[in-house]
């Protein structure tokens, strides 16, 4: 009975890893084959990877999309990692009555879809682009705006900053650094790993973002890579080797981040602080 125990954790854990896992495998599997074999579901390699390869680069223009991508979400995941871990900060560090409301107003906003939200952004850009064109509609700085700060990481700061010894803050005012200084030379050094776990989040969500670059970006030159791969995706008979082979592409970045950061990312999801 004991055996079993111990058993059934492990059957349950590969169960969920073989589930999670698949997906992957499946998509790199089909970069390699033709696109019947990909209707068909074949689970195998194929020697068609080169040719699919070439194929993507004679359809579509892929550098310009992925090089917007990169623009958007590093100027994303560096204006967000500034300003809510600031937003952060403040919220733990200084106790006012005031400030705890402010807060659960922020909380209570991370119930609103951002689908509800894109309509008055889009006039709201649109009433810009009248006086300002640069910030305007079809613009990349149109794309980042919107998602610079979010609620959650906001929380995840605050909640992350609690676990900060105190103590240092102190002794750093008492050496005469100003608060600004007190946050870029000690608060930030020593809070690294929830810099890492944020800035994973941030960039991956921001790679990956479809639905406000699709309203926001008009122009072809624009469109980063999910709007390209549903590109491909929207034509009357499509290649899915094609397909597949640019959602590798574009699975790349994100995993390559990932795995770079991946200590730093489990230590600043556990809230610690080093």
């Amino acid at each position: 009975m004991s055996n079993l125990k111990r058993i059934f954790p492990y059957a349950v854990l590969t169960i969920a890893t073989i589930i999670s896992v698949f997906p992957f495998l499946w998509m790199i599997i089909s970069a390699t084959n033709k696109s019947v074999d990909v209707t068909k579901g074949r689970l195998l390699p194929g020697s068609h990877f080169f040719e699919n390869f070439t194929n993507l680069l004679e359809t579509v223009n892929i550098v310009p999309a992925l090089i917007n991508s990169a623009k958007i979400s590093i100027s994303t995941t560096v204006l967000s990692l500034l300003i809510s871990s600031l937003a952060g900060y403040g919220f733990e560090i200084y106790k006012s009555r005031a400030k705890d409301i402010v807060f659960n107003i922020l909380l209570l906003s991370m119930m609103i879809p951002f689908a509800a939200l894109m309509v008055p952004l889009f006039r709201m850009f649109g009433t810009i682009s009248l006086t300002i064109p640069f910030l305007g509609i079809d613009t990349l700085t149109a794309a980042v705006l919107p998602t610079i700060t979010t609620a959650f990481l906001i929380f995840f700061f605050r909640q992350s900053t609690k676990m900060f010894p105190k103590d240092i803050l102190e002794a750093g005012r008492i050496d005469g650094l100003s608060e600004l200084g007190v946050f870029f030379r000690i608060y930030v050094p020593t809070m690294k790993t929830t810099y890492a776990a944020a800035a994973i989040i941030t960039f991956m969500a921001s790679w990956n973002n479809y639905l406000w670059p699709l309203v926001v970006l008009q122009s072809p030159e624009n469109q980063t890579i999910p709007l390209l791969i549903s590109n491909l995706g929207s034509s009357y008979s499509p290649d899915f080797g094609i397909i597949m082979t640019a959602i590798v592409i574009a699975t790349l970045p994100s995993a390559l981040i990932f795995f770079i950061m991946q200590k730093h990312f489990v230590a600043g999801m556990m809230g610690s602080v080093k």
